[in-house]
Parts: C-alpha cells; sequence; structure tokens
C-alpha cells in the first residue's frame, strides 16, 4: 500500500467529510474554526494526548484507535454534565505511514463523530521521526444557568458513587503483555475490548448534572483511587472507599479467582466511568437515574474531612496500596 499523500489531499479526503456538518469548521480549508456558542449556553473545553505505546499498543486496529481518542475526551465531557459540540485534532503521523491506515482511521473517527453529535472543527496534521501522537481538543455545552460539575464541589457526609464497573479497562491492557493466560476466551474479549473502546457516560453525565444534591464528579482516567483523590483535593476534604463494594464485571470477576488483583483494579486507568459525590438524600433519585438510562451505579464510600483517600477492606483494616493510580511523570 502506499504511502501517504500530502497534507492538504489528506485533509480533504478523508477529515474534511468529518467536518461538513459544522460550518464553524469552513471545510477545513482554513487555519482556525469560527464559532459562538448556542443561546443561553457556555463552553467547556478540555483536551487530551494519546501516544502509542503509552496509551494504546501500536498495532490496535486504527479505527479503535481513533474512537478511543474521540471517547476519552467525551469522558471529560462527561463528567462536567456537558453535551458533546465539536473538536479538533492534532495527528502527528511517523515517517511512512500508509494512507490505508489514515483511511481506517478517518473512518472510525466519523462513526464516532456521527455517533455522539460531535463533528470535526479544525487541528493540524504532520509528521513525527518518533511514535504515533494524538490529541483531540474538546468542545462541550452547558447552560448558562447551570453550573457544570467540578472536583471541587464534594461536601462532607457525601456519598462516593461510581458508574458501570472498574479495573475492566487495566485488565484488557495487562492480557495484550500476556497475563492471566488461562482466561476464558469470552472473558479475554471483552476486557480487551474495555481498554481499546471506553464507553463514555456522556447522556447519564448531562443528567447527573440536572439533579439536585450532586456535588462534585470526576472520570475515572488514571484509576479510582487516584480520580477520586484529585476531588478529595479540589474539595479539600477526605474519602474513605470501602473495597469489598468495587463494583466487578463477570469477566474481572473471573480473573480474580486467578490471582489477588483488587488493588490493582482501584488503582489501574482507562475505565472512563464517573466517580462522583452526592447527598445522601440524593440517592433515590441517583438510582432511578440510574435504572432509567440502564447504568450500574454503585455507592462505595463517603467524603469527611481531613485529606487523600483511605481504602478499607470488609473488616474496616485499611488497605495500603502502592499507588494510588497511574503517573504520567
Amino acid at each position: 500500500m502506499a504511502a501517504a499523500s500530502g497534507e492538504f489531499d489528506l485533509i480533504a479526503r478523508y477529515f474534511a467529510p468529518i467536518a461538513a456538518a459544522f460550518p464553524g469548521a469552513l471545510g477545513l480549508k482554513d487555519d482556525a474554526a469560527i464559532f459562538d456558542p448556542p443561546a443561553g449556553s457556555r463552553f467547556v473545553v478540555t483536551a487530551d494526548a494519546m501516544v502509542a505505546g503509552v496509551h494504546f499498543m501500536a498495532d490496535d486496529p486504527p479505527d479503535l484507535i481513533a474512537r478511543k481518542l474521540m471517547r476519552v475526551n467525551l469522558s471529560d465531557l462527561a463528567a462536567k454534565g456537558a453535551t458533546p459540540y465539536a473538536c479538533l485534532l492534532t495527528i502527528c503521523l511517523p515517517s511512512g505511514t500508509e494512507e490505508g491506515w489514515i483511511a481506517a482511521f478517518a473512518k472510525g473517527l466519523a462513526a464516532d463523530a456521527a455517533e455522539y453529535a460531535f463533528p470535526l472543527a479544525g487541528g493540524d496534521t504532520t509528521r513525527t521521526p518518533g511514535p504515533l501522537t494524538l490529541s483531540l481538543t474538546a468542545v462541550g455545552l452547558v447552560p448558562a444557568s447551570r453550573a457544570p460539575l467540578l472536583r471541587s464541589g464534594a461536601q462532607a457526609g457525601d456519598l462516593v458513587f461510581v458508574t458501570g464497573s472498574i479495573g475492566d479497562a487495566h485488565l484488557g491492557l495487562a492480557l495484550q503483555q500476556g497475563e492471566f493466560a488461562g482466561l476464558a476466551g469470552d472473558h479475554r474479549a471483552a476486557l480487551i475490548e474495555r481498554y481499546r473502546l471506553p464507553q463514555p457516560r456522556v447522556v447519564f453525565g448531562q443528567a447527573l448534572a440536572a439533579l439536585p444534591g450532586v456535588h462534585a464528579a470526576a472520570d475515572v482516567s488514571d484509576g479510582l483511587v487516584a480520580d477520586l483523590g484529585h476531588i478529595c483535593a479540589a474539595s479539600h476534604l477526605a474519602a474513605r472507599l470501602e473495597a469489598a463494594k468495587l463494583p466487578l464485571s463477570p469477566a474481572a470477576a473471573a480473573v480474580m479467582t486467578q490471582a489477588d488483583v483488587r488493588s490493582r483494579l482501584l488503582t489501574g486507568g482507562d475505565d472512563y466511568e464517573i466517580v462522583f459525590t452526592a447527598a445522601p438524600d440524593a440517592e433515590p433519585a441517583l438510582r432511578a437515574l440510574a435504572q432509567t438510562q440502564g447504568v450500574r451505579l454503585t455507592a462505595l464510600g463517603r467524603m469527611d474531612s481531613g485529606k487523600g483517600v483511605t481504602v478499607v477492606d470488609a473488616a474496616g483494616e485499611t488497605i495500603s496500596l502502592l499507588q494510588k493510580g497511574y503517573r504520567h511523570f
């Protein structure tokens, strides 16, 4: 297959169609996008980068790499209760990248742009001698009449909730690296898919932000303990987390029969669930929302005065963790 064409040919062929639904992108023919927030809205802007060999396997399917890039950013918007609006892509391609790879990448990008109503508004395409490097800047909207969910709003006495199951993506990466060789094929596939293709809680996050009594939130990207720790630090509070209540998928539970990995599940990254705090009297409404949307919801801790996250076992004894979560540096 031939090496990639020139930059502007690639943009016109593969990326301009993803921007067609967004007038402010100007057809990707200019060097900037121009747009105003819709009346009654404010922008929420975030950015996440992914590097081959760090955030995904270099030989992962290119369409899934593109969709993961979209979804890790959508997860940030979800934790703020924001509605996706548009995104800007920076892609640094290693020399000799084949055009077929770019075509498959753009196909995955287009699929999620359509699924989440999240069109491309601009960005940059360049070459690198190093590994494939990607960055997405995500723009979301929140009503101007309502404050977005932040890390800093937790209150003492709040319950700590988390959506979905925790630890699947960490185990998916471990499987790709050769661990847990005896795990059944269906469980292997489920865990690897969670690592490769997150499921951001976009719709749930929007509804969550509108509920009274929900005070703080973060997406679980660096690990449950680490991201709850970010809420603690921003809110100047402590959290007590009950390890026995950690929500596990059937696949993660199967791994637990092979090895003691609970501490790894508490601190492993890439779950892209939402951890949030809410007043105890908000729990019935939260349960009803979760049931309506088909989202698993677990209360597994409480906020209190102090600092940091303490994890306890079923007997109430503190569990020592070697690390709190993924560290970038």
